[in-house]
């Protein structure tokens, strides 16, 4: 780093994106992209928006808004949409977080907008079984951060768990990353008009095949979204561009179209599962786009890069307890097939 940088952010660790290497073509199963490309409706807005790059977007994305409390049945009021759902993360973290709690193995970003915005924080060690206990949270009086589905793992609370930690900090936001949901987990929005600490954030990365328009959004009480608005204001007004919004409504206007593709990724993971299951790999029980997978005939970090060298791209973590584990993005039913191939094929090698 050059002698000009802050010293205040001298000790800061980046967050890692998932690798976006060119040096070949690849079977890419590392950064939980839909396999699946935008709806008809989107590619026709992000068309018409583009002759309209004159004008700024509208700071309100009224238009979004709009659709999404529509879609999720609350007021525009209670909903701020965001580049990507990683800018609204930064924002509650930044608008909320005078004291963070969130699960050692997660969302590697939460520790990064922790020591980015100078808030302490506490991260509570999953289970043996690398499930959330929800007595670490009830009553803990810090404002609490968890995926769910949980990022690596796949795993996901019932809403009653969540509405147990909610309730159980009155005092404190309770902020549940949403990203995964649609791939098989229960939304936590049905309970935002009964508890005012309550902030759910989702993303169009995952299950809306938008990762490369960034755009997310959250929804919670009125309050806390003009909390949200105030920090967003100081930042940028116009942080979504007008082509992203106009294909967040498209997309919206046609969701089944996106929960159809949701429910054949479902089906793809279950295919997957149970090959590397008869292949001997521990997998464990996920509601995300991906599946976390370990094989005692080969260390996590070889199974990564004999992949890589034959055209297929998994996320590895050095985490020491996830060290073995392998995070499958899970594609098209042909792509799973030649993943499936290829890791047999490695196997086979290592006898």
């Amino acid at each position: 780093m050059s002698r000009f940088f802050s010293e205040k952010y001298t000790r800061l660790t980046p967050y890692t994106p998932g690798e976006q290497p060119r040096d070949m073509q690849y079977v890419k199963l590392n950064t939980n992209e839909s396999p699946f490309g935008p709806s008809a409706g989107v590619l026709a807005a992000v068309t018409e928006q583009c002759g309209k790059l004159q004008l700024y977007s509208d700071p309100e994305s009224t238009a979004l808004r709009g659709k999404l409390a529509e879609v999720y049945g609350v007021k525009p009021e209670q909903v701020i949409v965001s580049n990507g759902s990683d800018e609204v993360l930064n924002f509650a973290f930044m608008a909320f977080g005078d004291d963070l709690a969130f699960p050692d193995i997660t969302y590697g970003f939460y520790p990064v907008f922790a020591q980015l915005n100078h808030i302490p924080y506490t991260e509570i060690p999953l289970k043996a079984d690398f499930s959330i206990d929800v007595q670490d949270y009830v009553g803990i009086g810090k404002t609490v951060v968890i995926a769910n589905p949980n990022a690596p793992t796949g795993l996901c609370l019932p809403l009653s768990s969540i509405e147990a930690i909610v309730k159980g900090n009155p005092d404190n936001v309770v902020i549940i990353d949403e990203a995964y949901v649609d791939f098989g987990g229960e939304s936590a929005v049905s309970l935002v008009d009964t508890y005012e600490n309550l902030l759910v954030v989702q993303t169009f990365s995952k299950s809306r095949s938008m990762a490369g328009a960034r755009l997310g959004f959250a929804i919670g009480n009125e309050k806390l979204i003009a909390d949200l608005n105030t920090i967003r204001y100081s930042t940028n007004p116009y942080n979504v561009n007008r082509m992203t919004e106009f294909a967040g409504v498209a997309a919206l206007e046609e969701n089944s179209y996106y929960m159809e593709n949701a429910k054949t990724i479902m089906e793809n993971r279950q295919w997957t599962t149970e090959q590397l299951e008869a292949l001997g790999f521990t997998v464990l029980p996920s509601k995300a786009n991906f599946v976390f997978a370990k094989s005692d005939r080969i260390d996590g970090g070889k199974l990564y890069g004999e992949l890589k060298k034959r055209g297929v791209l998994v996320r590895h973590f050095t985490k020491a307890r996830i060290a073995q584990f392998s995070r499958i993005t899970i594609g098209t039913k042909a792509q799973m097939e030649t993943l499936v191939k290829t890791i047999t094929e490695i196997l086979e090698e290592q006898q």
